[in-house]
């Protein structure tokens, strides 16, 4: 059955610590994000710039900066995602920063709810974004979003989804973080995470980490990728605004993508944090076009 894409571009740097973030879709376009996917016999629209608050530059207040205007960019971004998802149609969210993935995931959870399935959320990350106002250690809010959308955060951008918590925390896996502030390691120990990070694949395998992940997938069960880009080594993806060093290698990211298309369940996806202010002659945009492509089905050989 052929699959039907919308991407759904939210140009802001406005949760990040640096700018730059906001130049993220335009370079996945440079990169030929439309025509790869097309390429792969899917059907997509490019649904244009969604529109939104100027970043302001400010310093936080009350632990958090620029809230009401992330709220604002969230309300937004939730209702382009949901309206895809009742055409029928798979929303990919261009970033923007990672603040974004809380409207996001909360319009993913209220379709989930609508229709009676169950929610999956694969987070590919070098940071848990457990964070809260009073765990941060900069305010910036694209260092909380898993924890806003497990109900952790301001009212306003946690009831986004219609329902609080938007999401439980056992519904999600992170994969390849290796990097948590000391107060987010406790919290996300408390609220039982499950995270496969950088230690359990350099033990276990890429492989073995994405069984896991994955398992229990069925036919009922919506599938979301959350994929920041920084989930990567910086030697492959410099441009991101929040490098950790010693992440996934081209070829473990290549086996992750393709073992989440081999499921046949993805539904929806963001594609985040992306700097072309600090990338180098757009690499990291076409790496991450590399990687959408497997994600939607590329591969060597034929596969059964």
């Amino acid at each position: 059955m052929k699959r039907h894409l919308s991407l759904i571009a939210a140009p802001t740097d406005i949760g990040a610590g640096s700018r730059g973030a906001g130049m993220g879709p335009e370079a996945l376009r440079v990169a030929r994000l439309l025509q790869v996917l097309q390429g792969q016999g899917l059907e997509v629209i490019d649904r244009g710039n969604l529109a939104g608050p100027a970043n302001p530059w400010l310093p936080p207040v009350d632990g958090y900066r620029h809230l009401a205007e992330v709220v604002a960019w969230n309300r937004t971004v939730h209702d382009a995602v949901l309206s895809e998802l009742r055409q029928q149609r798979l929303p990919v969210l261009l970033g923007g920063d990672h603040a974004l993935a809380i409207g996001s995931i909360s319009a993913v959870a209220r379709h989930c709810r609508d229709q009676g399935k169950r929610l999956r959320v694969l987070w590919l990350d070098a940071h848990a974004d457990f964070n809260t106002h009073v765990l941060t250690p900069s305010g910036n809010l694209h260092g909380m979003p898993m924890a806003c959308l497990c109900g952790h955060g301001p009212q306003e951008l946690i009831e986004l989804s219609g329902q609080t918590p938007a999401i439980s925390a056992k519904w999600v896996r992170q994969i390849g973080i290796r990097s948590v502030d000391a107060g987010e390691k406790r919290f996300v120990h408390e609220q039982g995470l499950e995270v496969f990070d950088m230690r359990y694949i350099d033990e276990m395998g890429m492989r073995h980490a994405m069984e896991l992940a994955l398992a229990t997938l069925d036919e009922h069960t919506h599938l979301h990728v959350s994929f920041d880009v920084d989930f990567l080594d910086p030697a492959i993806a410099p441009g991101v605004g929040t490098t950790v060093a010693g992440g996934p290698t081209y070829r473990e990211a290549q086996l992750c993508m393709e073992m989440i298309a081999d499921t046949g369940r993805l539904a929806s996806l963001d594609v985040m944090e992306l700097n072309p202010a600090l990338d180098v002659r757009n690499q990291t945009a076409d790496m991450a076009v590399d990687l959408i492509e497997s994600l939607f089905g590329k591969s060597t050989l034929m596969r059964r």
